[in-house]
């Protein structure tokens, strides 16, 4: 397993992280096989989506502003439990094929890290399995 850390700017940040992983797997020499992205945070988490236009994120984040807000009449005491909805939504960990050495995600994919707490530094875990 290997990791690295992510500086995240704001309370809600999408950051790319698909070179940082690529980095990873080349340092592996995993050409065949599936790499698994987990996110060791309670108030972050890990998505696969366009990258073309940042204008997606910045949608998704207004989107789940609107179904989890961040004032709501919740009991967690540390006031982030929008920050805990919205990481378990969104999910703590993806798996990516990778053939040819590479991470086969589709034309407009990227792996996103994504903030619901911050700005923080965070962790990214990266676990790949070499095929055969």
């Amino acid at each position: 397993m290997k990791n690295f850390s992510v500086q995240t700017r704001s309370r809600t940040d999408f950051v790319k992280i698909d070179h940082q992983v690529a980095e990873l797997i080349a340092d592996e020499g995993i050409a065949e096989g599936v790499v698994t992205v987990f996110i060791p945070h309670t108030t972050a988490g890990v998505t696969i989506n366009e990258n073309a236009d940042p204008d997606v994120t910045a949608d998704m984040e207004l989107v789940l502003d609107r179904v989890v807000p961040w004032e709501g009449g919740y009991r967690h005491l540390e006031g982030n439990t929008a920050a805990h909805v919205k990481a378990s939504m969104v999910g703590s960990s993806v798996q990516v094929i990778v053939s040819g050495g590479k991470l086969m995600l589709g034309t407009w994919q990227s792996l996103y890290f994504c903030e619901f707490d911050g700005p923080r530094t965070r962790q990214v875990w990266v676990k790949g399995i070499a095929e055969g």
